[in-house]
């Protein structure tokens, strides 16, 4: 049986890979949010792994331009409470993470 051939890699290896590239800035580190890994700017988290989505801190108005084009979906923790600066990628929607995770680093490095 032949393997799976440009096979995507899972949202696990997706979200290590990026962690690994963002963590080489020594004022990054990684710590639990809601329950998941994530990576932490000055003691904030800006990204996690929930539930196989990659979940970012974004300013609101980025959020709901990602949210109309499709890309995710507004993250809600599971306490029926949207936040609305924060967004949750869908792994299928073919975003580039690393940019993605890095524009909320950004921003949570900024506030």
């Amino acid at each position: 049986m032949a393997g799976r051939v440009n096979a995507r890699p899972s949202p696990e290896a997706r979200f290590a890979t990026l962690a690994e590239a963002l963590l080489e800035d020594p004022g990054l580190s990684s710590g639990r949010m809601f329950g998941a890994d994530g990576l932490k700017a000055g003691g904030k988290v800006f990204a996690m792994l929930v539930k196989g989505h990659l979940v970012l801190k974004l300013p609101g108005q980025r959020v709901e331009a990602l949210v109309a084009a499709g890309v995710g979906e507004r993250f809600d923790p599971g306490h029926g409470r949207i936040l609305k600066e924060w967004i949750a990628i869908e792994p299928e929607s073919g975003q580039d993470w690393l940019s993605l995770a890095t524009e909320a680093k950004d921003f949570v490095a900024e506030g």
